[in-house]
């Protein structure tokens, strides 16, 4: 079997992973541990200190690493590498492409092979805009504070990776506005269940892809 080390940035993430990716990953041998990254507040860190716990489990020659971080979030003060380089890209799937690929640069060649580095665009929650409808139908109206926002969300942006990162308007501040006692750790299973993975994978084109990848895996 299989073993791919998933580091997360907080309980939000290591729900989901349980939740809806274990099942699907077991159908392809795959069992996932889902670590948050250490010496964390429940947010990002430096990257040399995630640098060195990614080449911690790397250790173990056993397992893949990767990573499900939020693209926003992470700082210049974070020091990622290239960041400052990727800055200048506009097209931000190209600029995720960019990152990535300068994180696993950064690693040391003998185990770079089994690190697959990914950031979610522009956040995890914005998976959750995967399908309002499912969202809408169960809840109970009382439970939300406004409903038209969620909707309107959803005429604006046809990939649920592309909602802004802004500090009122990214896709967490939605949901704080959507629903009342808006609550991220129960929020972000229950939704991402309610929705299915499936359908997640269906209109977030570069969360899919990281999916695949990590199915292919030899």
């Amino acid at each position: 079997m299989k073993r791919v080390v998933i580091i997360g940035e907080g309980p939000t993430e290591q729900e989901f992973c349980k939740d809806l990716l274990q099942p699907l990953f077991n159908e392809y041998q795959c069992y996932i541990q889902v670590p948050k990254i250490k010496k964390s507040q429940g947010g990002i860190v430096h990257w040399n200190s995630l640098k060195k716990e990614i080449a911690l489990y790397l250790e173990d020659r056993s397992v893949y690493v990767t990573t499900l971080l939020d693209y926003y979030g992470i700082e210049s003060k974070h020091e990622f590498p290239k960041w400052d380089e990727a800055q200048n890209i506009v097209d931000k799937t190209k600029r995720m492409d960019f990152l990535e690929q300068a994180m696993a640069d950064d690693l040391d060649s003998s185990v770079r092979y089994r690190f697959i580095p990914y950031l979610q665009l522009h956040e995890f929650e914005g998976l959750l805009f995967s399908d309002v409808q499912v969202i809408e139908d169960n809840f109970e109206l009382n439970e939300f504070n406004d409903l038209p926002y969620l909707k309107d969300t959803e005429l604006h942006y046809l990939n649920p990776e592309d909602i802004n990162s802004g500090k009122g308007t990214a896709p967490s501040k939605r949901l704080e506005r959507i629903f009342k006692n808006y609550n991220k750790v129960v929020y972000g299973s229950l939704l991402a269940s309610a929705i299915g993975l499936g359908k997640i994978r269906s209109k977030c084109p570069r969360f899919n892809q990281w999916i695949d990848k990590l199915l292919s895996l030899k």
